[in-house]
C-alpha cells in the first residue's frame, strides 16, 4: 500500500474587513466569521498545489492504479464552535497571485490576492456578476461582494464540493477532505487547476450575533511547524508473492521485528523500501547447522500494517490504515515502501509495525527509527 504527500505551491487568506490586504506569507490560513466594529465579517482561505506535480504522481507513481486524494489541513487555533459548523471546499475559478503580505503588516501589503482582487490591488477584480460557466461567488450589491469565485460542479454533473462538519464537542478539528473528484477533473483537463477555496457554509458567514462567532485558524504553507497542508495520494500497491522462498509465516506473538536495511538517514525525495526481519523470541529447538536467529519469517499476509510517527511530538504522520499501509512480501522478506518527500526534513521518525499472531494483536516499535535530511 502507498501514501504519497505533496505540499502547497501557494496559499493565502482573504478578509472582508480589509478587502485589499494580502496575506500570502502568513503562517496561518483562516476561515473565520466574526463581528468587527459592529459589522459582520468573514475570512476565506485559498490554497493551490502544483499541477505538474499532481500529474507526475498520477503518471509515474500511481500509474493506472485506482487512488483517492485527500486535502489535509491541520488546526492551529479553533474556538467558538457551535452546534454545527460546516467547512466547504470548492475548486477555484480564476487565477490568483499569492503575494508577500501578512495580516499584521503596517502599512498593509497589497501585491497579491485579497477579498476584492485576484492579484495586485487595482488589477483584476474577483467577479461579482456574470460568473463563468459552472461557477459562482458573492454577487454585486451584497454587503459581502467579492471573496473569490468557485466552481460548484452542479452543471458539470460532478461531485466536486467537499464538506466537513464540526461541533462544540469535537476534539479532532483537523480537515481531512476527499478531493479525489476535483483532482481527477484537473488531471483530465475538465477544469483548470487554480486551487481550492475553503470557507464556512454561506448560512454561517457574516453572522450578526456575537454568540455565533467562530475562529477557524489552520497552519498554512509558510508555517515553521511540522503541520503544513498536504495533498495526500493513497493507492493500493500491495503484493504478497514469496516465490521460491523457504521462509515461513510468523505465528508466535513473542517475537522481534526490525528493519534490517535501515540506513538511519534518508534524503528528502527518496523512495525507500524498508525490509523487515521477523524472528521468534523463543524459537523451538531443532537440529540445524545455523543459528536459530538467522531464520527470517514473513509477517501474515492479512492484518499486517505499518505506521510512522514523529519521534518528537509522538503524533502519527502516517497512521495505520487497513487499506493503504498493508505490508507486502516478496521472495526476500516482508517489506513496505516509504516516500520521504511527504515527511518534514531534519526530523526523526519512528516506524510502528502492527500484526496479529495467533489471535493476539501486537505493535512493535523498538529501534525502528530514522531521520529525513535535506538533499
Amino acid at each position: 500500500m502507498a501514501i504519497y504527500k505533496i505540499f502547497p505551491k501557494k496559499d493565502a487568506s482573504i478578509y472582508s474587513e480589509s478587502p485589499s490586504i494580502n496575506t500570502g506569507l502568513d503562517p496561518i490560513i483562516e476561515m473565520s466569521t466574526y463581528i468587527k466594529n459592529t459589522n459582520p465579517q468573514s475570512s476565506r482561505a485559498l490554497i493551490q498545489f502544483d499541477n505538474d506535480e499532481i500529474s507526475s504522481v498520477i503518471n509515474t507513481l500511481i500509474s493506472g492504479s485506482t487512488f483517492n486524494t485527500y486535502l489535509k489541513v491541520f488546526a492551529a487555533n479553533v474556538t467558538g464552535l457551535n452546534l454545527t459548523n460546516v467547512i466547504e471546499c470548492y475548486p477555484i475559478s480564476g487565477s490568483w497571485g499569492m503575494g508577500t503580505g501578512k495580516f499584521g503588516d503596517s502599512p498593509i501589503v497589497t501585491n497579491g490576492v485579497s477579498w476584492d482582487w485576484q492579484d495586485t490591488s487595482g488589477s483584476i477584480n474577483w467577479p461579482t456578476a456574470s460568473f463563468g460557466d459552472y461557477a459562482t461567488g458573492s454577487y454585486s450589491g451584497s454587503s459581502n461582494a467579492g471573496g473569490g469565485v468557485w466552481y460548484t460542479g452542479s452543471s458539470l454533473g460532478l461531485n466536486i464540493l467537499q464538506t466537513q462538519s464540526f461541533n462544540y464537542t469535537d476534539k479532532e478539528v483537523d480537515l481531512n477532505l476527499d478531493v479525489s473528484n476535483t483532482i481527477l477533473t484537473w488531471y483530465s483537463g475538465g477544469l483548470p487547476n487554480e486551487g481550492f477555496i475553503l470557507k464556512q457554509q454561506s448560512s454561517d458567514e457574516f453572522i450578526s450575533n456575537t454568540g455565533f462567532e467562530t475562529v477557524l485558524r489552520y497552519f498554512g504553507a509558510d508555517t515553521n511547524t511540522i503541520y503544513p497542508p498536504t495533498l495526500e495520494f493513497r493507492w493500493d500497491d500491495f503484493t504478497f508473492n514469496t516465490g521460491s522462498s523457504i521462509n515461513t509465516v510468523l505465528t508466535t506473538p513473542s517475537s522481534f521485528i526490525s528493519i534490517y536495511n535501515n540506513q538511519g538517514n534518508y534524503y528528502s525525495g527518496s523512495i525507500e523500501r524498508f525490509r523487515l526481519a521477523a524472528i521468534e523470541k523463543y524459537p523451538q529447538k531443532t537440529y540445524q547447522t545455523s543459528s536459530y536467529y538467522t531464520n527470517n519469517f514473513y509477517l501474515p499476509e492479512s492484518n499486517s500494517y505499518y505506521a510512522v510517527k514523529d519521534a518528537h511530538t509522538n503524533e502519527f504522520v502516517i497512521p495505520f490504515d487497513t487499506s493503504y499501509t498493508k505490508i507486502s512480501a516478496d521472495s526476500e522478506s516482508s517489506y513496505f515502501d516509504l516516500y520521504m518527500s511527504g515527511l518534514q526534513p531534519e526530523r526523526y521518525y519512528t516506524v510502528l509495525i502492527k500484526t496479529t499472531l495467533k489471535g493476539t494483536t501486537r505493535i512493535f516499535d523498538e529501534g525502528l527509527n530514522f531521520k529525513v535530511i535535506n538533499g
